[in-house]
């Protein structure tokens, strides 16, 4: 039940807020060619697109507002014409975090409710659940909201694409930094125990010199008491903790960490140290343990990356837009990261569907995809070719100061081999559209 409601009140929030009239420039100019039901999923009128998502359940925290954020975004787009057109509609169902329940909903949205594509399907355990049915099913799998490089095959899933920074290469560009900027120090790894962290570790093991390493300590995402695997960090004498966590465990492992009298420095991936939500956590997990504490006090200093422009960066004209939908159609959530990641991969989804032309097959879109997509909002090109699923290829150093990410250096890109360099990208970022919306 509570998947379906989910259901019904993300595609009638949709409708409702596509029901503004407005000007209709940007995706929503005429042409002779008329509007048909051209696949699954694609009336002369609407597109509908599903997705699974960690409505509740332990990467509910932060993760939950992505897809209500999308919705935004689609919500926005909808009122200025649409996409040629067509109004999107866009159901996305709870799985708890759960890949069972995943394979159920998706199985759902694409044999009863026929979606034309599955949308940032979040998870990495999640999303392996449901990945060769998709592809098997012909279905588009596009921007996996996850950086597992499992996404990248396109011989054998060329459906499926990611979107964000693969792990690979996060952990490469977290790892030279680590390397240069602690270097004799004790590293000690705290990472999920599957794809997520495995793939991380990776790309830390490629930069980071073995004999740094002291400890290794996994956790799984059902299993809330990280007190073992904190206290052998702790007795390692791991001095900085690169943690592959998303954020309930960060906060996790930051509590843990106190309540032994440990400080290590933490360098946390992108994935799991959203400030805001980071802060949320820790007052709020302290809170059910009989403490106070101040949230932002306590996220100062986290070393991460990111693949997008920071939220602090005001003058930055993706920021600006993104900020003006979020105040429009989802001002209920906080502005924070999870929101500009939901906006940014919308944009990303738009931008594929005015590609993949005025009446799409589903095939279309992924030929679209595979033949390249403008930067966007991302801080590094995409890497997406007929031979190359993923997605985002870089990103900045930055550090958690005052509640908001702070910058720190240039933009990095590098490829997911041992060998591969890490670069500068000198390129400047493009600004946002003055309408809010890609061109065709």
């Amino acid at each position: 039940m509570p998947a379906i409601a989910v259901m019904a009140t993300a595609a009638l929030a949709v409708a409702a807020c596509s029901s503004s009239s407005s000007s209709s420039s940007g995706s929503g100019s005429s042409s002779s060619a008329a509007l048909t039901a051209s696949a699954p999923g694609i009336t002369a009128t609407t597109i509908t697109i599903g997705s699974h998502q960690p409505l509740t359940g332990p990467a509910a925290p932060g993760y939950s507002e992505i897809a209500p954020a999308s919705a935004a975004y689609f919500a926005y787009v909808n009122a200025h014409g649409g996409v040629n057109g067509r109004k999107i509609v866009y159901k996305y169902l709870d799985d708890g975090y759960n890949p069972t329940t995943t394979a159920s909903v998706v199985r759902q949205l694409v044999l009863q409710d026929n979606v034309y594509a599955i949308f940032d399907g979040l998870g990495t355990p999640t999303h392996l659940a449901v990945e060769s049915f998709l592809n098997a099913q012909k279905v588009p799998d596009v921007f996996v909201a996850s950086g597992c490089d499992c996404w990248n095959q396109p011989a054998t899933a060329p459906e499926t694409f990611g979107w964000q920074l693969d792990y690979i290469r996060e952990g490469k560009i977290l790892g030279q930094y680590v390397a240069k900027h602690f270097a004799g120090k004790k590293i000690g790894y705290f990472y999920q125990d599957d794809e997520f962290g495995t793939d991380g570790v990776k790309g830390l093991d490629y930069e980071i010199p073995k004999s740094m390493v002291v400890a290794r300590q996994t956790y799984v995402p059902t299993n809330v008491n990280i007190a073992p695997a904190v206290a052998a960090l702790h007795a390692a004498g791991a001095q900085v903790v690169v943690s592959f966590s998303i954020p309930a465990f960060t906060a996790l492992l930051k509590l843990n960490s106190l309540k032994l009298g440990y400080s290590p420095t933490l360098v946390v991936s992108n994935v799991g140290s959203d400030a805001i939500t980071l802060s949320g956590l820790l007052e709020s997990f302290a809170k059910q343990g009989g403490a106070t504490v101040n949230g932002n006090q306590l996220t100062a200093g986290i070393i991460t990356d990111g693949y997008l422009p920071t939220l602090g960066d005001t003058s930055n004209s993706w920021t600006a837009l993104f900020k003006k939908v979020h105040d429009t159609y989802d001002a209920k959530a906080p502005f924070d990261g999870n929101v500009y990641y939901g906006e940014a991969v919308a944009y990303t989804f738009v931008q594929a569907m005015l590609k993949a032309g005025k009446n799409p097959t589903r095939a279309d879109l992924v030929n679209a995809i595979n033949a390249g997509l403008p930067q966007g909002p991302a801080v590094a090109p995409y890497a997406y070719s007929s031979t190359d699923h993923d997605g985002i290829t870089g990103a900045y150093m930055g550090v958690i100061k005052n509640g908001v990410l702070t910058q720190q250096g240039p933009v990095l890109t590098t490829d997911t081999t041992a060998s591969g360099a890490i670069t500068t990208v000198t390129a400047s970022q493009q600004a946002a559209p003055a309408s809010g919306i890609p061109s065709p």
